[in-house]
């Protein structure tokens, strides 16, 4: 039965996947200026194999993109969730078929932890993104420190590690329901996933390394979705997205095959960076919105 279960999400991905590239290519076909460059720089490809290196080892792709983005000036500011959205999404099709595939993980629990995201992303994101940005921005920021807190007391054995499970029942598979299900509302927002839900999973008692294969086959079903939103609206930026899927394809690939030895303490600890990176800019970016409002 699982392996029947794999192969029916192995062919989902699939469909996504190529209705994914086949309307972004068109789109960008008829967006397209006459003349218009198309082929990124170096500097985007070198970019787009970097983040999408690094998120295969679970650290994230949406922080570390935007700030080199940022400080590259390379996208202006109001297209680069929509070109984390669709640049990131082929890349993230390759990293949910490694680790689908190579990690051991109860099918039950990673299907039914997928789902709930996606569910999230459509049916919670609407509550979410009515709250004000102010009480989105300060509630974030902090909930990231906390989050970095826990990371750092249990690589520093203050606190427990994640257990030997593989899946999740009873009360446990319902929180972890529950807990996917607004991680995946909260990544329509910018928020990323994969830091989170790798606490989710270990504080529940299962296997660090089950975390992959559940918050990259999250991502790959519900980046696409918001990706393509972006492309019809034209808030993104062509050759930027296509440094990110061109570079951070092969780049995945390349990660996935020697992830398995790589010390995952070390993954760990490149998570508490960026989670701290991001509350940082949260708690910021909260400051800002209040100085505007007054």
């Amino acid at each position: 039965m699982e392996i029947s279960a794999k192969a029916i999400l192995f062919a989902l991905l699939g469909v996504v996947g190529v209705v994914f590239i086949a309307v972004w290519a068109r789109a960008a076909r008829r967006a397209r200026a006459p003349g218009a460059p198309v082929w990124p720089s170096p500097l985007q490809l070198g970019i787009g194999f970097l983040t999408d290196f690094l998120d295969t080892l679970g650290v994230g792709s949406f922080a570390t993109t935007t700030s080199l983005f940022k400080l590259g000036g390379l996208v202006a500011d109001e297209n680069i969730p929509g070109t984390l959205n669709v640049g990131h999404s082929v890349p993230t099709f390759a990293e949910a078929f490694i680790f689908i595939l190579v990690v051991d993980v109860e099918m039950k629990t990673l299907l039914t932890m997928i789902a709930a995201a996606v569910a999230g992303a459509w049916l919670g994101a609407g509550v979410v993104s009515g709250w004000p940005r102010r009480r989105v921005q300060l509630g974030m920021g902090l909930l990231l420190f906390v989050a970095a807190s826990i990371i750092v007391a249990r690589l520093t054995g203050m606190m427990p590690g994640g257990g030997d499970a593989l899946g999740l029942v009873g009360p446990r598979l319902a929180i972890g329901l529950a807990g996917n299900f607004v991680l995946g509302a909260l990544m329509t927002l910018g928020i990323g996933l994969y830091a989170p839900c790798m606490i989710l999973v270990s504080l529940l008692g299962m296997n660090d390394t089950t975390a992959f294969p559940i918050m990259m086959g999250s991502c790959a079903f519900l980046m696409p979705a918001a990706g393509l939103r972006f492309v019809r609206s034209g808030r993104y930026d062509l050759r930027a997205s296509l440094g990110l899927t061109l570079a951070g394809t092969p780049a995945a690939l390349l990660a996935g095959l020697v992830v398995k030895s790589l010390p995952l303490a070390a993954v760990k600890w490149l998570v508490v960076a960026v989670v701290v990176y991001t509350a940082i800019a949260m708690l910021r970016s909260a400051r800002s919105t209040r100085s505007d409002a007054r």
